[in-house]
C-alpha cells in the first residue's frame, strides 16, 4: 500500500498543493493552486486552504494510506505555534497557518489521525534537495532559490536545521554591502532589483526575461547584471559555506534559468570569494527537481519523520 501526503506550498503569488507519494513522486490529477498575493486576508487565506485541499484531497487513491500534511511557507515564521508573519504578505502576520490546514483537512477527510508539519518554503526545498534531488547523499548541504526572492534551508545529516525558532536559511536578508552601500543579499541578486539596476544603467528592457534574451543576443549590459547577480550569491554562498562547511550547494528559482551558465557563475565567484579551502571545495549545483521541489520538500516533513 502506497503511502500519501498532502503537501501545501504557500508563496507571495500563489498557494500550491498535491498529494506525494512516499518516494517523492507528486501525483499530478492532485495538483492545484489558487493565487495569493500581497492582499491576501485571513478569510481568503482559509478559503485558499479549503479550496486547494479539496481538490488534492479527492485524488487520494481509495484505500491509500494518508500519513499527513506537509505545509512550507513564506517566512519568517513562527514554528512552535505554526504561525507565519510572511513579508510579502502583511495581512497574514500572525496567521496560525499549520492548525488551521490541520483542521481544514480533518474537515474534508472526517478524521484526525494524521501527522502535520510544518517549515518555511527554503527549509521544505533543501529537504526534497537532500532527499531525492541534487543534493541526496550529501552530509551537509543548502539549497538556494533566485527568483523575485532569494531564499534558501539547510539540511545536516538528513535533518532541516531550522534554529531557535525554526527560520535559519533566510539567506536573502543577510546583508553582504555591495558598492551602493550595505544591503541584502535580496536587494542586490535578486530578479526585479537586477532588472532595475540594469535599467539604470541604460537597458531598455523591463523583466526577467528580456533580461535573458538581450543577454543571449550580446547585450553587454544584460550580461552584465546576470553577472552581478551571480556574483552576489556566490559571495553570500561563499559565507553561508564557511560558517556551515557545506558539501554542496542546489540552486533554483526562475531567475536562477536567466543564462544557461548561472550557476558556473555563482560557483565560480564562491571559489573567488571563500578565504578557506574546504569552502572553496564546495560543490555548487543546479536544482535536481526544479519546481516541484517546494511540494516534495513539505511531504517529506510527514513522510521521513
Amino acid at each position: 500500500m502506497t503511502a500519501f501526503a498532502l503537501a501545501l506550498d504557500l508563496g507571495g503569488t500563489k498557494l500550491d498543493a498535491a498529494l506525494v507519494t512516499e518516494t517523492g513522486e507528486v501525483l499530478a490529477a492532485s495538483r492545484n493552486r489558487v493565487p495569493t498575493g500581497r492582499e491576501l486576508t485571513p478569510t481568503g487565506m482559509e478559503q485558499a486552504l479549503i479550496a486547494t485541499t479539496t481538490r488534492a484531497l479527492a485524488e487520494l487513491p481509495e484505500g491509500a494510506e494518508f500519513v499527513g500534511v506537509g505545509i512550507g511557507s513564506a517566512g519568517p515564521i513562527d514554528l512552535a505555534a505554526g504561525d507565519i508573519m510572511p513579508v510579502n504578505m502583511p495581512g497574514l502576520h500572525g496567521f496560525a497557518l499549520a492548525p488551521t490546514a490541520t483542521e481544514v483537512v480533518s474537515g474534508v477527510l472526517g478524521r484526525t489521525d494524521f501527522v502535520t508539519g510544518f517549515r518555511h518554503d527554503g527549509a521544505c526545498i533543501a529537504l526534497a534537495e537532500s532527499w531525492i534531488g541534487a543534493a541526496a547523499g550529501a552530509r551537509a548541504s543548502l539549497s538556494i532559490v533566485v527568483s523575485t526572492g532569494v531564499g534558501g534551508g539547510i539540511v545536516v545529516d538528513g535533518a532541516s536545521i531550522g534554529g531557535a525558532s525554526g527560520n535559519a536559511g533566510h539567506l536573502g536578508q543577510m546583508v553582504i554591502g555591495g558598492s551602493e552601500g550595505a544591503m541584502t543579499l535580496e536587494e542586490l541578486a535578486a530578479g526585479p532589483p537586477t532588472v532595475g539596476w540594469a535599467r539604470q544603467q541604460g537597458w531598455s528592457g523591463s523583466t526577467g526575461e528580456d533580461l535573458a534574451r538581450d543577454a543571449q543576443a550580446g547585450d553587454r549590459i544584460a550580461r552584465a547584471a546576470i553577472e552581478r547577480s551571480a556574483g552576489y550569491v556566490g559571495l553570500g554562498l561563499a559565507n553561508a559555506s564557511t560558517l556551515l562547511d557545506l558539501e554542496v550547494i542546489a540552486i533554483s528559482g526562475g531567475f536562477s534559468r536567466v543564462s544557461d551558465d548561472y550557476v558556473d557563475l555563482v560557483a565560480t565567484a564562491l571559489r573567488s570569494s571563500a578565504v578557506l579551502s574546504y569552502a572553496q571545495a564546495t560543490r555548487v549545483v543546479r536544482s535536481g527537481l526544479g519546481d516541484e521541489g517546494p511540494l516534495v520538500g513539505a511531504a517529506a516533513l510527514v513522510l521521513r519523520r
